[in-house]
């Protein structure tokens, strides 16, 4: 049973950062690519970072020179560092999985979802 497990949202102030994890069970984690979405309220899921297999990596226009993601396979992790929050960075994050080298816009799996609150 694959089971992808984030941690590390909250509520922070803007300009703020934190850092999100998610911990990958049930896939060989090596040979899958991972990223993060997210969904704002009112608004559709998007694409926020992907890292491949190999370790390149990809972010949206809006996050990019703030947001890190990486991975660290030894411990099935991935995670995204987040710098310099603005408050329309506020959603709910989720961890994603597609069984090959790179993340696809249609995940093989999702996790449950961390929320994000960006605000004074």
């Amino acid at each position: 049973q694959v089971q992808l497990v984030e941690s590390g949202g909250g509520l922070v102030q803007p300009g703020g950062s934190l850092r999100l994890s998610c911990a990958a069970s049930g896939i060989i984690f090596r040979f899958t690519g991972m990223g993060w979405f997210r969904q704002a309220p009112g608004k559709q899921r998007e694409l926020v970072a992907v890292i491949s297999t190999g370790g390149n990596t990809g972010y949206a226009d809006s996050v990019k020179g703030r947001f890190t993601i990486s991975r660290d396979n030894a411990k099935n992790t991935v995670y995204l560092q987040m710098n310099s929050l603005k408050p329309e960075d506020t959603a709910v994050y989720y961890c994603a999985a597609t069984l090959g080298a790179v993340l696809t816009t249609s995940p093989d799996y999702w996790g449950q979802g961390t929320r994000v609150t960006v605000s004074s």
